[in-house]
């Protein structure tokens, strides 16, 4: 599907032709078509093709609004340009006519996706995000990757991409000795009968949530016991050492008493992404394990290759521009001295995984800031091997989660925030927004609600701030249904649907009427509407979701302006009506895709 040309577009193609009839050494020219105050568009482009042509800008300008006046550039029909008019030094602004607004809208209503066009050439992207470890709770740490994650992995398959998801997660390594030898010592650890996992799963072990709570009680449990032994006793930390020399050549016992650790962590990863709505499943976690078999074939070609070469006992690839504080090279360590393997090995199996076996067309990689410096060499690694074409693999690094001290954000006591913990607080405080402004739901709805409004928080708080930047943790802002928060643009879409059920009971529908003149009001939230499709092509573009968000924002305010200057029930006449109900339906429509394509939901009632 094409989609429906918003009329930014159309315009956009009007003004190019005028200009390649007024000047056609000028064939090609951006104008530079941006969204004004002083009318609907404003073109800029002129004053610096004038310059580069050295001629008069307003004069180009003047010959070219005659030409978009005149027709150029147009495909028959009636025009939407009502008028055009020479400002400043040169530049146009363009009003469009009401009936323009309303055909346009009318299109887009038409359409189930809301006139938004497919990628004009979707590939295979592979969208890696959460990233959590084996046997450890989730904390606040992991809240961006996924929500950020989950958000880019919805946009691009609305657009048609062909999206594998993947959850790194942390499931290799030294402390797994640790963890699997103490269970052959009391293999009982993880019974799920046990007094703790039976208390934690409050008798419901089968439902998601009460059973990743008793799964994490039952790893907690484990963790503290085997790491309070490795550290008191000398004997059992050299058994612990020697199992994981088990591990990685895959002897078989030690290898399902790691796999029970590991079904034990899904259980309580899929808790905290069931709780947080995100769409992660088991076939999408693929752990440091799934290469390990590739590592040492890896390491060969390195060094064959020449990529690779060893330095004091450890395989190293070497950057001329990246060195320490001393001037001295930083290397990446693919193998360390003791013939281990790190991250650095396994990213590079995934890459190779994910282009040769997966061929992947894009790579996004949700992960923090401070792995800048990593990604940058595994990247650049990679593609001295051949493994990975140029412009494949983003690195998309997040800022981080603050308190309110402006510090990155802690339990009182210093430790790290659980993210269960902070999911269920979050929910308890929308409780009470939900309660204090709801009337006659049920307790089920209330609940729902609830929690509906509180994920959502928690979600639009992290994604309506530029990926880049920190933010402020504040749950008491999060849920304020004043500014810029979710529980805003859920009530806008509440009050929309709340009209909508009113007109029906009352008979009335909606339809767009092309022959009204539309109040300002109206033409401010009929622009913003045809502007949907542009901003997703935009967050697609930068891999930006807070751009999706602060559309979806502006939308909201503009619903609200649109209620206080034009009344929908109350309108003067019934074609008014009809249209302004035309108006709110496309409206909810376009909140509801947009919050949705967020991981956000919209109750119908709030």
């Amino acid at each position: 599907m094409t989609g429906v040309p918003s009329l930014s577009t159309v315009i956009d193609q009007r003004l190019a032709a005028a200009i390649a009839d007024a000047l056609p050494e000028a064939a090609g020219a951006d104008p530079l078509l941006r969204r004004s105050d002083r009318a609907d568009f404003q073109a800029n482009g002129l004053l610096a093709l004038a310059k580069r042509l050295k001629g008069n800008p307003r004069e180009l300008a003047g010959r070219v609004a005659a030409g978009v006046e005149s027709g150029a550039g147009a495909e028959g029909g009636e025009s939407p340009i009502r008028e055009v008019e020479v400002s400043g030094p040169g530049f146009l602004n363009i009003t469009v006519t009401d009936a323009a607004l309303l055909r346009t809208l009318a299109a887009r209503a038409a359409d189930d996706r809301l006139g938004v066009p497919f990628a004009a050439h979707p590939g295979t992207m592979i969208v890696e995000y959460s990233q959590p470890n084996v046997a450890k709770e989730m904390h606040v740490g992991h809240l961006r990757s996924t929500v950020i994650g989950d958000a880019l992995v919805r946009i691009m398959e609305f657009r048609g991409e062909k999206v594998i998801k993947r959850n790194h997660v942390g499931d290799w390594g030294t402390q797994f000795g640790m963890l699997i030898q103490y269970l052959i010592e009391h293999p009982h650890e993880l019974d799920h009968e046990g007094a703790e996992g039976a208390e934690a799963a409050g008798g419901e072990a089968e439902t998601g949530g009460e059973s990743g709570s008793a799964a994490m009680s039952r790893l907690n449990r484990l963790y503290r016991a085997s790491r309070e032994l490795f550290d008191a006793d000398p004997e059992f930390k050299e058994r612990a050492r020697r199992r994981v020399v088990d591990l990685q050549a895959g002897d078989g016992r030690t290898l399902a008493l790691w796999q029970r650790i590991v079904d034990e962590s899904k259980l309580y990863f899929n808790a905290v992404y069931d709780r947080l709505g995100v769409l992660l499943t088991d076939e999408d976690l693929v752990g440091e394990s799934a290469y390990n078999d590739d590592l040492a074939d890896l390491s060969a070609e390195l060094e064959e290759s020449g990529v690779a070469v060893r330095s004091d006992g450890a395989l190293c690839v070497f950057f001329d521009d990246i060195k320490g504080p001393d001037d001295k090279p930083v290397p990446l360590i693919v193998r360390k001295a003791d013939g281990g393997f790190g991250y650095a090995a396994t990213d590079l199996a995934a890459i190779r995984n994910r282009i040769g076996t997966l061929h992947a067309d894009t790579m996004l990689y949700i992960v923090d800031a401070r792995q800048a410096l990593h990604f940058r060499m595994v990247f650049e690694t990679a593609r001295r091997a051949g493994w990975l074409p140029e412009g494949v693999a983003h690195h998309l690094p997040f800022g981080t989660v603050l308190g309110k001290d402006g510090k990155p954000f802690k339990t009182r006591s210093g430790e790290t925030v659980r993210l269960m913990d902070l999911l269920d607080e979050a929910v308890a405080r929308a409780r009470a927004v939900v309660e204090e402004k709801a009337t006659g739901l049920t307790e089920a709805e209330v609940a729902e609600r609830a929690t509906e409004v509180g994920i959502g928080a928690v979600k639009y708080a992290d994604l309506s701030t530029s990926r880049t930047r920190d933010y402020v943790f504040d749950l008491d802002r999060m849920v304020s249904l004043n500014g810029n928060t979710s529980v805003y643009l859920q009530y806008a879409y509440a009050r929309i649907r709340s009209i909508l059920r009113r007109a029906e009971g009352e008979g009335a529908h909606a339809e767009a009427r092309l022959e009204l003149p539309l109040a300002p009001a109206e033409r401010a939230l009929a622009l913003h509407l045809d502007a949907f499709a542009e901003t997703l092509q935009d967050v697609a573009d930068a891999y930006e979701p807070h751009r999706l968000a602060a559309y979806l924002y502006a939308l909201a305010s503009h619903v609200t302006a649109f209620y206080d200057q034009c009344p929908v029930l109350r309108a003067p006449d019934e074609a008014t009506r009809a249209n302004r109900l035309f108006l709110c339906e496309l409206a909810g429509r376009t909140l509801s895709q947009g919050m949705a394509l967020l991981g956000i939901k919209t109750p119908e009632r709030l």
